[in-house]
């Protein structure tokens, strides 16, 4: 840790119970703020890497915490929604607004992966300053799994019938799930393609009644609908080789949807992947683009909460 930097403890109320959570801020003057939003699956403070000090090397202090179940805290993520998410974002800005060294109107969401569906869910039900999504999918978690399970297939071999077959039963699963069967029939179903060369992938994110739950209540949550109710600005960021999200589509999605605010960009880097790394570097331009984008005028604009 850097001597220009602070990193104290803290924790972010949650129904679970108090969340353990980070903060780390320049030692001087008065900052931004961003809330990490974790992606997919179980997620504590040390899986953060040197993320927060990456980022907060932007001039901005950031909150990292625990998900519900991971790391050193209650609850249990697959318990949630993204709404549940939503919520628990906000409530950790709450915690970032009242941080010393922290400008209260200048605080914002970065969301990675699943975090940028859920960041920009936070920022249409509340006031928030700026959103960042990094592979933050342009399109709904059923859609963007049916993408990555058919790259995924194709990159594994897994072609002809085979391929048509899981692409099958990824439909059917949806289907079932949209229609109420539970969680648990619905694994109970897929376990009865264990042994098809394409099942490692197309149960891989859903493999446990927890997790199919945690899809199912999530799964058609759009993008689309939820970009056109923000009043903050917004930076999508992508990996040109991210074989997990459906990049031009997203691209496409964040432009068209997107309110007109000149402060919005969206960028895709050349040869990175789904965290923007290139051979295991952070992707050349990403940190400078980030203090820019951190560095324009406040948001101010009070709204309403969203209309559900």
């Amino acid at each position: 840790m850097g001597a220009d930097f602070i990193e104290e403890p803290t924790v972010v109320p949650s129904p679970a119970g108090d969340l353990r959570a980070i903060v780390r801020r320049p030692g001087e003057g008065v900052v931004p703020g961003l809330v990490f939003v974790d992606g997919s699956g179980c997620g504590g403070i040390e899986e953060w890497g040197d993320c927060p000090a990456r980022i907060s090397g932007c001039g901005v202090a950031v909150l990292a915490h625990d998900k519900p179940d991971c790391g050193k805290s209650p609850g249990d993520w697959r318990t949630q929604s993204f709404a549940d998410r939503a919520a628990e974002s906000l409530a950790a800005v709450e915690v970032l607004r009242g941080w010393p060294g922290v400008d209260r109107d200048r605080v914002g969401l970065i969301g990675w992966s699943q975090g940028g569906w859920v960041s920009l869910l936070a920022a249409a039900t509340a006031q928030v300053d700026r959103v960042v999504t990094i592979s933050g999918p342009g399109v709904t978690m059923a859609a963007q799994e049916r993408m990555r399970v058919d790259s995924w297939l194709r990159r594994d071999g897994v072609g002809g019938a085979d391929h048509a077959e899981g692409m099958a039963w990824v439909d059917e699963r949806a289907r079932r799930l949209r229609a109420g069967e539970s969680a648990e029939q619905v694994v109970a179903a897929q376990l009865g393609f264990a042994d098809k060369p394409w099942y490692g992938v197309v149960s891989q994110a859903v493999t446990t009644p927890g997790a199919m739950a945690f899809f199912a209540r999530s799964m058609d949550v759009d993008p689309a609908q939820l970009l056109p109710e923000l009043k903050c600005p917004v930076l999508a960021l992508f990996g040109g080789a991210d074989d997990s999200v459906p990049v031009a589509t997203s691209v496409a999605t964040f432009a068209a949807a997107m309110p007109e605010d000149a402060r919005n960009g969206i960028a895709v880097f050349p040869g990175a992947d789904h965290s923007l790394f290139v051979d295991g570097v952070i992707a050349p331009g990403f940190l400078p683009m980030l203090t820019a984008f951190l560095s324009g005028p406040p948001e101010r604009v009070a709204r309403p909460s969203r209309r559900s």
